[in-house]
């Protein structure tokens, strides 16, 4: 079979966890019966060493309990950028090895359900993992007005990097902070009339992770300063995303852009669209 799903972006500012956004970015994979494994890999991680410890790879052998299979990876997601790439190439491999339940595949590999529901769903979703390890998400509303610009830096973070920056427990004042915020975000997303900055904050990890990435307080703010309604981190970083309106969205891009040259950020700005469709199967 052959599998298609979207980038995501995990947490959006307060949803810790729990919140997740797909985005007009795609991997592909495709997997056919063979005599022995093989993996081609093109696009975004095709410098990654492809061969049977391949990400990819691992999930098509937990799927199958083999890997006398030919995969093909092409991916738009760049890797290590807090985009979701694992989870989007996660649920790709398991659909296309034939899991009826790729979420819960992925949620075994990787500990947690947010990114791997938005690619299996699209749009925005909520997810959590339930006793047993399955994955419990459901739909929210989206506004159709909303669009997307991401700043996309040079810098890799991974996720075990940025998960250490994080403290164990939390006050409780900050959890509420976050429960508060997270609410008046996702009525925001809804209706983008009610979409406010201060609905973007944070206090469990964006505060935390700024010392791996400091230009991100500025940039963050540049993204409010040319258009974006709110703006976070996406995922674990480094990528940082701006929610606009759709007819804002060049606006939004131009200042990005100025506000990286201006600190010497190397990377990419990126206008997206929410994916709403996820997951998609086709015959190879």
């Amino acid at each position: 079979m052959r599998a298609r799903v979207p980038a995501s972006s995990a947490n959006l500012g307060p949803g810790f966890d729990t919140l997740g956004l797909a985005l007009s970015l795609y991997t592909e994979v495709t997997v056919v019966p063979a005599a022995r494994l093989s993996l081609t890999v093109t696009g975004e991680g095709s410098e990654l060493r492809a061969d049977e410890n391949h990400l990819a790879a691992q999930v098509v052998r937990l799927v199958l309990g083999h890997d006398r299979v030919a995969i093909t990876v092409a991916s738009e997601v760049p890797v290590s950028r807090g985009l979701g790439s694992s989870a989007a190439l996660a649920v790709a491999a398991a659909a296309a090895a034939g899991s009826v339940a790729p979420m819960d595949v992925v949620a075994q590999l990787e500990g947690h359900a947010d990114n791997a529901a938005a690619s299996a769903l699209g749009g925005l979703v909520t997810a959590s993992l339930l006793d047993g390890g399955l994955v419990a998400a459901l739909p929210l509303t989206l506004d159709p007005a909303l669009s997307f610009v991401a700043i996309v830096p040079d810098l890799r973070l991974s996720t075990e990097d940025a998960r250490a920056a994080l403290p164990a427990t939390v006050p409780i004042a900050d959890a509420v902070f976050n429960l508060g915020r997270m609410g008046a975000l996702i009525a925001g997303l809804a209706d983008h009339r009610r979409l406010f900055p201060t609905a973007g904050l944070d206090r469990l990890h964006q505060e935390q992770r700024t010392r791996l990435f400091p230009e991100s307080a500025y940039l963050l703010a540049a993204l409010i300063d040319g258009g974006a309604l709110v703006s976070f981190w996406s995922g674990a970083g480094p990528t940082l995303l701006g929610v606009c309106v759709r007819r804002d969205s060049s606006a939004v891009v131009v200042r990005a852009r100025a506000a990286m040259k201006q600190l010497g950020v190397a990377g990419r700005v990126l206008p997206l669209e929410a994916d709403r469709d996820g997951l998609v199967l086709t015959d190879p």
